[in-house]
């Protein structure tokens, strides 16, 4: 059963030129706060849906995953709180969107520096999001409505950190090799290409 959390009364009365959209987050991808408007979460779950009014969003994120290391053995990934603009332009459903890593070392690299994306109703390809460690600057909005909070995938850590607190430690010596594998599956046919024409240059 779904429960309901209103983030903000002001917004409740939209004005019918309005449009109404749903903005849904991976469980991966923790949705912090919308303009000034801050998100809060349960213990035992997370917001990952939003209700928004037509506009343009500053919207802050932080991604949080758990991967298995070795036999019964696993490591939480978690970035610093990065920010996103989120333009809703039409009603229906958006859907914040990333390609999750296959392993701890390539989290590490996405943690790093996070590459999302946003796919939008009635729209083929998803648009890659400008991800930005400064709070962006939008033109006015109405916050959104309501979240709608489900259950996360994974339990919460024993010590959760505050969505400010700096990223988990990170080793002194990464795997460069699987960080460049990483951003190998990430780039383009066309980023591949100038990328192995410029080791042949060198």
């Amino acid at each position: 059963m779904r429960l309901k959390s209103t983030l903000v009364t002001a917004g409740l009365f939209l004005s019918s030129f309005s449009h109404a959209a749903l903005l849904s987050f991976p469980e991966e991808i923790i949705p912090l706060q919308v303009n000034d408007k801050t998100i809060e979460h349960s213990f035992f779950s997370k917001v990952r849906e939003l209700d928004l009014a037509s506009g343009e969003y500053a919207v802050k994120m932080r991604y949080t995953d758990l991967y298995e290391v070795g036999y019964d053995d696993h490591e939480t990934v978690e970035s610093k709180p990065f920010w996103a603009i989120i333009s809703i332009d039409t009603d229906g459903q958006y859907d914040v969107k990333f390609n999750r890593p296959d392993n701890v070392v390539a989290a590490k690299a996405f943690a790093a520096q996070p590459l999302i994306m946003l796919q939008a109703p009635n729209e083929s390809l998803a648009t890659t999001l400008v991800v930005t460690q400064e709070r962006p600057r939008v033109v006015s909005t109405i916050v959104s409505q309501s979240a709608e909070v489900t259950a996360p995938r994974y339990s919460t850590p024993s010590n959760p950190t505050q969505p400010d607190a700096p990223a988990a430690p990170k080793s002194a010596h990464p795997d460069v090799v699987g960080m460049l594998d990483y951003w190998w599956q990430q780039a383009t046919p066309e980023q591949k290409q100038l990328f192995l024409e410029k080791i042949k240059g060198n």
